[in-house]
């Protein structure tokens, strides 16, 4: 829920507090006011001047966007200045406008403007460094560490008390920071060459949260194709695999890469000795770890438990370990059983376009009309993986064996089908050729 220090606005680029004075006055009015649009009109406009200021450009990578930060604050503000017996006070006000930019309270904001003023004070520098990072600018962020030595261990004056290390992992920190340039590992390696602490923790997820396991569990650094080389480097210089809660969430490293999209870093760790218990040496695809959890009669051995069993089943099926699905499959793992997943394993491999997967759990009786915790059937499930999945995946086969097995086709799949985004035309009228021939017609 907004605020979190992801959702968190940027500053303008000379932060006035006169200026943030005035605009808390402003909300007020407004809150006052009668207009129903009055604060979605209000934060609206002050959004789209940051946006312009800032210069920012965001793209669908970043996890921010210009509507939903538009939501989320005209959100806060109303359920905030319009509850309880005290309405549109401008302590609330100024509180408000704080919480938004990630400060904890007003004082520390007015505080940060203050000191941002100086360009020689370590406030100033330390965002001038974050900016260096993501930008990748080596040159700037020497002669900072130059001017001041100790930066490498100042933490941000935002509510995550991120260091500069942790932005190299472009995860947890403001979003319209996250980005990870191409010299990210070189950039990471002068912070550490120059005092930076490996294992500083950052309070975002829950607390805890370290450069290695966030840089594990983010989608920036795979996809610019550093993210091995950066987890290697933080393990060179010490960075702990098994530190507790090290990306959140009071999740294990594997566990955690697994959870949020990473299968690869999960194996890259795993590999380089992080523990693996039944259910994550099965989400990393180790068949070798996996046997070793059962006895020769096929039963579990105390070391594991069933439910570690059906949440290995279910991560096999969503990231395509067709050989442990049948290995779990034959030691008890249950076709319906979700654990706390939301869906069921053929949910899970339709939703992957793991067609192998899909053929097996169908020969073995999954059903295809299940609903999951988002209301979608298996079908619906798929599509949802060919809208925001892999654009390397064919899910056209996916979509053939499950409409072959009598599949329910709910909805105008045509209609959306047309209007879908980041798949090319030519997926896109195969597939829909597929669903007419099952009957699909709007």
């Amino acid at each position: 829920m907004f605020p979190n220090p992801q959702d968190a606005l940027p500053l303008p680029p000379r932060p006035n507090l006169e200026q943030y004075k005035k605009l808390a006055k402003d909300l007020v009015k407004v809150c006052k006011g009668e207009n129903p649009d009055g604060l979605r009109n209000w934060a609206s406009e002050w959004i789209g001047n940051l946006i312009r200021l800032n210069g920012l450009h965001i793209t669908p990578s970043l996890p921010v966007e210009d509507r939903r930060w538009i939501d989320e604050v005209s959100g806060f503000v109303t359920r905030k200045l319009l509850s309880g017996e005290r309405k549109c006070a401008l302590a609330d006000a100024q509180f408000l406008i704080a919480r938004s930019h990630g400060f904890m309270s007003w004082p520390r904001l007015a505080k940060h403007i203050e000191q941002l003023a100086s360009r020689n004070s370590s406030v100033a520098q330390f965002e001038a460094a974050a900016n260096a990072i993501v930008s990748g600018d080596m040159q700037t962020l020497r002669r900072l560490l130059r001017e001041n030595p100790g930066l490498v261990r100042e933490r941000s004056a935002r509510e995550h008390r991120a260091t500069l290390l942790h932005y190299t992992s472009a995860n947890g920190v403001e979003g319209y920071r996250q980005k990870t340039p191409k010299n990210i590992v070189e950039i990471a390696d002068l912070l550490l060459n120059s005092g930076a602490e490996v294992d500083a923790e950052a309070d975002v997820y829950g607390g805890g949260s370290t450069t290695l396991g966030l840089a594990a569990t983010s989608v920036h650094p795979e996809v610019a194709g550093v993210q091995e080389s950066l987890l290697q480097l933080l393990l060179d210089h010490g960075a702990l695999i098994e530190k507790p809660n090290l990306a959140g969430n009071k999740h294990s490293a594997v566990i955690a890469c697994l959870a949020n999209g990473r299968p690869r870093a999960g194996e890259f760790l795993a590999a380089r000795g992080a523990r693996l218990d039944l259910e994550s040496a099965a989400g990393v695809g180790r068949i070798d770890v996996v046997e070793t959890f059962f006895h020769s009669d096929g039963s579990l051995k105390p070391a594991a438990a069933k439910k570690q069993l059906q949440k290995g089943f279910l991560w096999a099926s969503m990231y395509g370990r067709e050989n442990i699905v049948i290995f779990l499959l034959n030691h008890g793992a249950d076709l319906l059983d979700r654990v706390d997943s939301g869906a069921t394993a053929l949910h899970w491999a339709a939703g992957g376009g793991h067609l192998g997967i899909v053929k097996l759990l169908l020969d073995h009786g999954a059903p295809l009309e299940e609903i999951n915790a988002w209301e979608g059937t298996v079908l619906e499930h798929a599509g949802w993986g060919f809208q925001h999945g892999a654009p390397g995946t064919d899910f056209a086969p996916v979509f053939d064996a499950l409409l072959a097995a009598g599949a329910k086709i709910r909805g105008p799949w045509l209609a959306w089908l047309n209007k879908m985004k980041g798949r090319s035309p030519k997926e896109k009228a195969f597939v829909a050729k597929l669903f007419r021939r099952h009957g699909a017609t709007t």
